[in-house]
């Protein structure tokens, strides 16, 4: 089967687990204060559904547009604009006779249990699983810089020893704490031996950002060939896979980063290569391409991660920092949708289902899982009519002013905010499309 099948089955599953379970968190505490439910739905019942079968007051079905689920409470203003009944006299068992603090609690319930579900499959991830760690130890060779970090002081060979004064678990966090969090200071050693604190400015993530480098730091590795361009310079100068290059006419080479940073020196200018082959020096005399390449093809850093093994309770304590972070982190990068970039960026379900493996993997699908219900929680709670938090922002106005809005203007409101969400689908589904087609 096909990456794009596998992808696609993974995401119809998770996203069916997660509508169902936030409808659920919905329907459970309306039965609880007796409001009647009319409709519990899997997807969107246009014109018709795919199945349907009324049990008692409730109608349970399975709709054929794939962009959500709901649930019809009675008395209320919701997506399916059914004003009729509010022109009737408001009756005991609807959503409109409740309390206002029942009605708060019906409407946050779905974010509250895409937030509780997020953690759950955080917390039995790392408990089957374990925890993703790497350590210094397990990048000889330390981190190379970008342009961008290296204007802020990293070097060819950094070892990352803390980010705001706390050590990482998996050095290559830094790159997303740099992104996300507001990072003032990264404590590192050259290859040196020295220890020195780097400064990051308050808009470094904008910098990150705007400028695509979204990796400033990467793990570097020693400069070893692992294949050659035919008749390209390396080829002619008698270059072959398996040669590590370890100079550049007087520099020394360590790394992949300082053999690419030291060829830019060199211009079109004929020059020396010291490799080490079968353990012993060679000097080969080259010269760059009209492209500033030598032509040859590099071998991959491999890098080794490791996994700490997690109790149940150790398990809980760091379900609930992952759930904490990784809503965190969504949250800090929403800015960026807001710029022109950003916008350019938004994905559809193409964007969602690119976050499952290629691969059916467990570990996987349910890392991916957990982090679209947190993201669910954090689109739904938005205070745009329409959705929960729309809702929510009006029932909180009422429990403050002690007066509900008139159903006219929830009409409207609710109007608007469907049409600005269809319209935010179709625009966020149009770049899928085109990134399908042209990139």
């Amino acid at each position: 089967m096909s990456p794009f099948f596998i992808k696609a089955i993974q995401l119809l599953l998770s996203l069916s687990l997660l509508i169902i379970l936030h409808e659920l968190g919905h329907f459970i505490p309306a039965r609880l204060f007796k409001t009647r439910v009319e409709k519990f739905f899997l997807f969107f019942d246009v014109k018709f559904a795919l199945f349907k079968r009324k049990v008692g007051e409730t109608v349970y079905g399975i709709g054929w547009l794939p962009l959500g689920g709901y649930v019809k409470i009675s008395g209320m203003i919701d997506e399916s604009m059914d004003t009729e009944q509010m022109k009737t006299p408001p009756q005991p068992w609807e959503f409109r006779s409740k309390p206002a603090w029942q009605r708060l609690i019906i409407m946050l319930g779905g974010v509250t249990v895409n937030l509780i579900l997020g953690f759950l499959i955080y917390m039995m991830v790392l408990f089957v699983w374990g925890k993703t760690t790497l350590s210094n130890d397990d990048l000889p060779y330390g981190l190379a810089p970008t342009p961008l970090a290296e204007a802020l002081g990293f070097k060819n060979g950094d070892e990352i020893l803390a980010v705001d004064g706390k050590p990482l678990e998996n050095i290559l966090d830094v790159n997303r704490y740099l992104l996300l969090r507001n990072v003032n200071t990264v404590d590192v050693m050259g290859e040196d031996g020295r220890s020195r604190v780097v400064p990051i400015p308050e808009n470094f993530g904008d910098q990150m950002f705007q400028s695509g480098e979204m990796f400033p730091l990467y793990p570097t590795s020693p400069a070893l060939i692992n294949s050659v361009v035919p008749n390209g310079p390396a080829a002619k100068a008698g270059l072959m896979a398996n040669d590590e290059i370890v100079g550049v006419n007087e520099t020394a080479v360590n790394n992949f980063a300082n053999f690419t940073k030291a060829l830019k020196t060199q211009g079109n200018n004929p020059f020396n290569l010291i490799v080490l082959r079968q353990g012993r020096l060679d000097t080969v005399s080259i010269q760059t391409n009209a492209e500033g390449k030598i032509g040859v093809l590099l071998q991959n850093s491999n890098i080794a991660f490791k996994t700490r093994t997690l109790s149940f309770s150790e398990s809980i304590v760091e379900g609930f920092g992952h759930t904490y972070w990784t809503l965190y982190d969504y949250v800090s990068q929403f800015q960026y949708i807001f710029t022109k970039k950003g916008a350019s960026q938004l994905g559809g379900f193409g964007a969602i289902g690119n976050l499952f493996p290629p691969v059916w993997d467990w570990r996987g699908f349910w890392t991916s899982t957990a982090l679209i219900s947190i993201i669910l929680a954090f689109m739904n709670v938005l205070p745009i009519p329409a959705l929960d938090g729309g809702h929510v922002m009006f029932l909180l106005y009422e429990l403050v002013t002690g007066r509900k809005p008139n159903d006219r203007f929830m009409e409207y409101a609710q109007m608007t905010g469907f049409f600005l969400l269809m319209a935010l689908v179709l625009y966020a589904n149009g770049n899928d499309l085109m990134r399908a087609l042209f990139e």
